[in-house]
């Protein structure tokens, strides 16, 4: 089981982002404030969980939650000031659409960008370690698999389904057979070197 809080007696927004290493699509932010006295023994990292459980968890987390929030950076925001920056944009925009204000963040990772005046701590690996973290991982990741795979029905030909857009063979493949999109990501290398292999 997850730890409830860093610090008890404190309203805590648990803070991660899904899609960074993409190739194609937004990066997709989540913020979650669960009460303290909640647990639930599935809620984990989202890499760690199956699809199935994920899509679960996210109408568990959503009916107890105190608050929650998905936002989105562009492709065009994610090339104009580059991926980091746009992942925290993205947390950013999912903690100031909260209904209710935290008074402290956890954030996953070990930086963070903000001009809010709410204190934070990052906590590397966070959302295997705090209940928080783990539900706005699910909330991130199944938002995001789900609108890749709107995408892939729109673009088909790179697994987008499956790959949800990270460099895979079967998107890379896609890639040198089709083209980019317009929702790939100007700014990454799409096919590195070892693509001659192919």
């Amino acid at each position: 089981m997850l730890l409830p809080f860093l610090e008890s007696d404190r309203l805590e927004a648990g803070c991660d982002e899904v899609g960074r290493g993409c190739l194609c699509g937004p990066v997709v932010a989540a913020a979650v404030i669960l009460p303290p006295d909640y647990a639930h023994e599935l809620i984990n990292d989202s890499k760690k969980l199956t699809k199935t459980n994920r899509e679960s968890l996210v109408l568990e987390i959503k009916k107890h939650a105190i608050a929650w929030a998905v936002a989105e950076a562009s492709v065009a925001e994610i090339d104009e000031i580059n991926i980091l920056n746009a992942s925290f944009l993205a947390m950013n925009r999912a903690i100031i659409s909260l209904t209710q204000s935290p008074a402290h963040l956890l954030i996953d990772g070990n930086r963070f960008k903000t001009d809010l005046e709410i204190p934070y701590s990052c906590i590397i690996k966070g959302d295997g370690k705090y209940a928080s973290i783990a539900a706005a991982s699910i909330l991130a990741k199944v938002y995001r698999d789900q609108l890749m795979a709107e995408y892939a029905m729109q673009y088909p030909g790179y697994g987008w389904e499956k790959n949800a857009g990270y460099p895979t063979k079967a998107h890379r493949e896609g890639i040198i057979k089709l083209g980019l999109t317009p929702i790939h990501r100007k700014s990454f290398k799409h096919l590195p070197e070892q693509m001659k292999l192919f």
